[in-house]
């Protein structure tokens, strides 16, 4: 089979970004009606994007604020995009959050609002709860980076420290119709987890954010323990009348864009084998992808080479090293030092917003010969594993994959493309 192996595996990437773009998925999902006046508030990677989609199908009048990270605005005509820090929260994000809440606060009845939300929403509004400083959240929030939460755990502690998250800011709207169009960056697709879930009810409690900030041993200050203990600062529930008016739509998923890359795979000659959504440390999911790809070439289980290997979702990196490099370069890392050249192995792990962690690269390419390659140079992938030293890895083997800020955000994604194996070829492969 004649294919460049590292051109089809940057094409997959390619398509999984495309079948999550705004330009892609939002427009069928507006409202039927497009008259009158719409208010477009939105907060995400994917944020400045998805409104210039509205700009442009909206008929009647349109006006509204959106934040997005650096470096993903978008020329909007009538929408103001602010941009703002992301993973870590910033003072442009207080700002823009304060904003938007001003914005919503005073609607009425017949008022209309579009929420625009995707990865990134989290951080980008941060508005702290009363008696939290932003210092507060941004000290809490690099902790938990590092700790090996999961997103679903991390969110948990946002929504609970914050004034807009939790269903808070589809309160602020009330009375006001509201719709929510998401893009999901989660594993599971949860409405709650999405951006810590600023217009949908949420079931999770301030004991249970108080639980995973000891679990992971994250020290905090007493004014947030104080706010965490009372009453107060319980987001809003399921149920809870001020949603009423809130209707939530998810327009574009992990899955989807598994599905889109699956059929690029049929296209090209290979079988397609979706592993969906996973969580979990990136060392540890890659050495479970090493050991099926393993499987494949010595017994042609749970199907035959040529085939591709895919995945999605969310992994986590317990931060040990200095080294330099993001749960993609972290998972490919692994995978390298599991595999360590095995013949006719390609991967590619990269996030789909262009940026991986908060490095300047999506993720990395793997070859059969990274392995050898890198210990010519004197690195051993075992000691830059124990240092999260993925990018500085892959840097020196110019195997870092630059795509510049997507615009999209269905987090990461995984392609391991499985050539046919010399000793499990047909007989017709020797005549």
């Amino acid at each position: 089979m004649s294919v460049d192996p590292q051109h089809l595996l940057r094409e997959l990437f390619a398509t999984a970004i495309d079948a999550a773009h705004p330009r892609q998925v939002l427009e069928p999902y507006l409202p039927a009606d497009r008259t009158g006046r719409v208010i477009v508030i939105g907060a995400g990677k994917a944020a400045a994007a998805m409104a210039q989609v509205v700009e442009n199908a909206w008929q009647g009048e349109v006006s509204g604020l959106v934040v997005t990270r650096y470096g993903h605005g978008a020329p909007c005509k009538k929408i103001e995009v602010v941009e703002a820090a992301h993973p870590v929260p910033d003072a442009a994000g207080l700002a823009v959050a304060k904003r938007v809440l001003e914005l919503i606060s005073h609607l009425e009845e017949d008022d209309r609002v579009i929420f625009l939300l995707s990865g990134g929403g989290s951080a980008l509004l941060a508005l702290p709860a009363q008696g939290i400083t932003l210092a507060d959240k941004q000290a809490i929030n690099k902790a938990l980076l590092k700790s090996g939460a999961t997103i679903g755990e991390m969110n948990c502690v946002r929504k609970h420290l914050s004034a807009i998250k939790g269903g808070r800011l589809a309160k602020a709207c009330w009375p006001a119709t509201v719709y929510t169009y998401a893009i999901s960056d989660v594993p599971g697709d949860q409405a709650t987890v999405i951006a810590s879930g600023p217009t949908v009810g949420d079931p999770s409690t301030s004991q249970q954010a108080l639980a995973i900030l000891k679990r992971y041993q994250i020290e905090i200050p007493a004014s947030v323990r104080t706010w965490l203990q009372s009453p107060e600062s319980e987001t809003v529930k399921p149920g809870d009348p001020c949603l009423a008016r809130s209707h939530f739509q998810l327009i574009a998923r992990p899955q989807q864009s598994l599905e889109a890359v699956a059929v690029k795979v049929r296209q090209a000659g290979f079988s397609p084998l979706i592993l969906g959504d996973l969580e979990g440390e990136a060392r540890d999911v890659a050495k479970v992808h090493a050991g099926i790809a393993r499987q494949i070439i010595l017994h042609g289980q749970p199907l035959a080479a040529p085939c591709v290997i895919l995945s999605g979702g969310e992994t986590t990196v317990t931060v040990r090293g200095n080294g330099r490099g993001g749960r993609n370069a972290e998972f490919l890392l692994s995978l390298t030092d599991s595999l360590k050249g095995l013949p006719g192995v390609y991967a590619l792990a990269g996030d789909t917003d262009g940026i991986d962690g908060s490095e300047d690269n999506a993720g990395a390419i793997m070859t059969p010969t990274s392995y050898a390659r890198a210990e010519a140079l004197g690195l051993s992938a075992s000691d830059e594993l124990d240092n999260n030293n993925g990018y500085g890895y892959f840097a020196a083997l110019d195997g870092l994959i630059i795509t510049e800020p997507t615009r999209t955000n269905v987090n990461d994604f995984r392609a391991i493309l499985i050539l046919e194996s010399p000793e499990r070829e047909s007989p017709e492969h020797d005549a």
